[in-house]
């Protein structure tokens, strides 16, 4: 089996290459530092001739609603148009929990690509995962303001990368689902609290407030909207291991 990583050089995506591997299967990364550029098309015939399945963990440069969106129906739609030219069986796409009830922010941008996997003629699987650990450290700095660090008050099943990353590679080596997995961790937790871990272990005291109006991803959510469904894939990592690991 050849299978094309394309986004190969991010976060998930070198993992998922290394977890493909695991597998026995011929994992070939894709990006620009490969020749390929999903904006234009550019390299995606090439990289695609003769493989079997494509895995697109591409993401956009910025949360921004707009700016996501563009980004993936021009990239989204470009891999599919140059797998189904390449004749590759099997699209996995990675997405975000939440972007089926989420009408607003970078939810509505991976809601879009969805929409294109679905309506292609290539075979497709969707992973959703719920917010990586080293997500949540991003917004845990985002969040400074005068006063304390404000928070959304969501609970959360935060996943490694790790563990994203392979259950991407578990959907790829796989039938095509016509549907969705999700992938989460092994622990549900507080945003705020974790917030507080992730903080302290950056030396960096003041309060953690939490806000309903603060927007997390673009948008502004319910307290249980992230959580993922009873049948998710539940990953091994819990976030003590992870931030011991930091």
């Amino acid at each position: 089996m050849r299978v094309v990583v394309v986004g190969a050089t991010g976060l998930i995506g070198a993992r998922t290459v290394a977890r493909l591997r695991d597998h026995g299967v011929e994992a070939v990364p894709a990006s620009r530092e490969h020749g390929v550029d999903v904006i234009t098309g550019e390299g995606l015939d090439r990289v695609l001739r003769t493989a079997e399945v494509v895995v697109d963990v591409t993401d956009a440069p910025t949360r921004e609603q707009d700016v996501s969106t563009a980004f993936f129906t021009t990239a989204t739609g470009n891999v599919l148009k140059a797998a189904a030219a390449a004749g590759v069986e099997h699209y996995v796409a990675l997405s975000l929990v939440g972007a089926d009830r989420v009408g607003s922010g970078y939810f509505r941008a991976k809601a879009a690509q969805e929409d294109l996997a679905r309506h292609a003629t290539v075979p497709y699987s969707l992973v959703r995962a719920t917010p990586f650990y080293e997500s949540l450290a991003a917004v845990a700095t985002a969040g400074l303001r005068a006063g304390g660090v404000h928070v959304p008050p969501l609970l959360l099943r935060p996943v490694s990368a790790d563990d994203a990353a392979a259950a991407l590679a578990h959907v790829a080596v796989g039938l095509p689902r016509f549907g969705v997995l999700e992938a989460a961790g092994p622990e549900e937790l507080k945003l705020e609290s974790v917030t507080v871990e992730l903080l302290a272990r950056l030396g960096r005291t003041g309060p953690v407030i939490p806000d309903p109006r603060t927007p997390f991803f673009g948008a502004v959510l319910q307290e249980r909207t992230l959580l993922p469904g009873p049948d998710a894939h539940l990953g091994h990592h819990t976030f003590a291991q992870w931030l011991q690991s930091r």
